[in-house]
């Protein structure tokens, strides 16, 4: 069967991660018990709650005050979390353009949350006259959703809302978990183990 569609993730695949950059950030303001969730990788707590949309910006900056009995700004908080981010390299966005003109349909779906996605969306993505919403026809993310990968539902809700056929679609992933899911439902899968490694498909 041909691949006519491409599921995209954000972290890992297109933007690159560097999570030593966010704790020494967050060590910075004086918010260590944050930069421990992120030294250690765990995704609960606040960090959950904003990345399923259960809390806001505000709200996240206030818990990281409260949890770390700090006084920061939020765009201290903000800064700090955005460090965790680094770039999408021109040829990421260039090799999008190129499917995207060959007729091929390119989405986005992302386990994120409103701060590093506004932060993709206006500093990351924007490439000579284009922006995020350029290179995809649809753009899924967890903190609109109120779902997240690897869970079944957040994959049904894209193959419904964007009427595709799952063995048609190749999804791309950083997460085994999350392609395993994604294998479960009919897709086609590819484990981007190194930022880079999709570039070669």
């Amino acid at each position: 069967m041909q691949i006519k569609n491409i599921i995209f993730d954000l972290g890992g695949v297109l933007v690159g991660l560097d999570p030593q950059r966010c704790i020494n950030a967050f060590e910075q303001i004086g918010a260590k018990s944050v930069a421990e969730y992120v030294r250690n990788h765990r995704t609960e707590d606040l960090f959950y709650d904003t990345e399923v949309g259960n809390i806001s910006t505000r709200t996240f900056c206030h818990e990281v005050r409260r949890l770390c009995g700090i006084k920061v700004h939020d765009e201290d908080i903000i800064w700090a979390w955005n460090r965790l981010l680094t770039e999408i390299p021109d040829q990421k966005k260039l090799r999008l353009l190129e499917w995207r003109d060959k007729g091929l349909r390119l989405f986005l779906l992302s386990n994120t949350n409103e701060i590093h996605w506004n932060y993709c969306a206006e500093e990351l993505f924007p490439y000579q006259r284009w922006v995020a919403e350029d290179y995809f026809e649809q753009i899924y993310l967890s903190y609109e959703l109120h779902k997240i990968k690897p869970q079944h539902d957040i994959f049904k809700a894209v193959l419904d809302d964007a009427g595709l056929q799952a063995n048609q679609t190749l999804f791309i992933d950083d997460s085994k978990d999350n392609c395993r899911v994604a294998e479960e439902l009919g897709l086609h899968t590819f484990h981007n183990a190194r930022p880079d490694d999709w570039l070669r498909i």
